[in-house]
């Protein structure tokens, strides 16, 4: 089992900046990874980042590559995403999920856990 808890969503203007935090528990997950998705109203979720938890290697959708940075930290069990020159169009609720076996993994059904979700909004 592994139980995911979000954290950091918000308001937020156009052009500004937020960072999400996901506190990760359960199994150990040196063999994986954890992403991040998000679901706009009417919408269907869709893959945002993933990082390896060993190597830290990363992978991003086209529409937050540059705008958005995931990282961790082993130690404390953290899974982050910064998400800068934030839009309209960014406005969701963001999920945190894992583990998956690779970062390049960008279904939902790939990925085994999934936390309540953090509401972003970002006002025109």
């Amino acid at each position: 089992q592994v139980q995911l808890m979000e954290s950091g969503g918000g308001l937020v203007q156009t052009g500004g900046s937020l960072r999400l935090s996901c506190a990760v528990s359960g199994r150990t997950l040196t063999t994986y990874a954890m992403g991040w998705f998000r679901q706009a109203p009417g919408k269907a979720r869709t893959f945002v980042a993933a990082i390896a938890w060993t190597g830290g290697s990363t992978y991003y959708a086209d529409s937050v590559k540059g705008r958005f940075t995931i990282s961790r930290d082993t130690a404390k069990n953290m899974v982050y995403l910064q998400m800068n020159s934030l839009k309209p169009e960014d406005t969701a609720v963001y999920y945190c999920a894992g583990p998956t076996v690779y970062p390049r993994n960008v279904r939902p059904r790939e990925y085994d856990y999934w936390g309540h979700g953090t509401q972003v909004t970002v006002s025109s």
